[in-house]
């Protein structure tokens, strides 16, 4: 891991945006709630270090809050689709039977186009953090069942597995101790990337007005807020949208890190 110079950069990158949701409100006690009619759409100063929204509430302070928001919502929508996409990609990959209604099950979700699919949950759901919760879950889980289910037949007839069944070994014990770690590269790359993409979905539906609702701020609804306020305060649209973009560049990064660490094909053509 310290010789991947990608998957290095990725890990600092993300560590630097915890840092920054973490000891910003350990040195600032604003409220992103607080409206001022006589500070509307000020410029960044001491007092308001990246300036003040159309309400006059602390930019900062806000764009915290909103970090906090979105990660846990992206971090939510993610370890639900491991356990649940990892659970159900073992479960085809090892039992035929079941292979048939959950293969057809994720390949019916995938017919849909991604955000699509989401605006029509929280269309019917309404708006809520809980509900974009969801609606990423059954976005990405059919991509992880799809991955976990490939390694499981990869693995289910090897020869390591006849060896563990001929003494007496459970099929949940072979699935967990034996075709698990092998296939631990190809899922942690999947939910890397699946993690990027769920904070751009996130931002894409809070920028519809699909996400968390008012006055809770994300970084979508942040610049859903700032457009008509581009020339006169740019400042309240660049920030979400560069923490956005550094966030996915880190994850991306890490995903691919994880790939080249993972894949002995990569590994031995960088050692060349």
């Amino acid at each position: 891991m310290l010789q991947n110079p990608m998957l290095g950069s990725g890990i600092v990158i993300l560590f630097l945006v915890a840092a920054f949701a973490v000891l910003v409100p350990t040195f600032m006690s604003l409220d992103p709630y607080s409206i001022s009619a006589t500070e509307k759409l000020q410029p960044p100063s001491f007092m308001h270090p990246m300036g003040t929204d159309a309400l006059g509430r602390d930019a900062l302070s806000r764009l915290v809050v909103g970090t906090h928001i979105s990660l846990s919502i992206a971090i939510s929508a993610t370890l639900l689709t491991a356990i649940f996409g990892i659970g159900l990609g073992m479960i085809a990959g090892q039992f035929p039977k079941l292979d048939i209604i959950i293969s057809q099950f994720s390949d019916a979700l995938l017919i849909f186009p991604g955000v699509v699919l989401a605006i029509m949950i929280l269309a019917a759901l309404g708006p809520s953090q809980a509900n974009v919760i969801l609606a990423v879950f059954v976005l990405y889980v059919p991509r992880v069942i799809r991955t976990v289910r490939a390694s499981v037949l990869e693995y289910r007839d090897a020869d390591f597995v006849a060896a563990a069944r001929s003494i007496g070994a459970s099929t949940p014990r072979i699935l967990a101790l034996h075709i698990f770690p092998r296939a631990i590269g190809p899922i942690m790359v999947q939910l890397s990337l699946g993690f990027s993409s769920a904070i751009l979905v996130e931002a894409g539906l809070s920028f519809l007005g699909l996400g968390a609702p008012p006055p809770a701020p994300t970084w979508g609804n942040m610049i859903s807020n700032a457009r008509e306020f581009i020339r006169s305060a740019p400042w309240l649209m660049i920030a979400p949208g560069v923490l956005i973009t550094v966030t996915v560049l880190g994850l991306n990064l890490i995903g691919d890190g994880l790939r080249d660490m993972f894949d002995p094909r990569t590994r031995r053509s960088a050692d060349r």
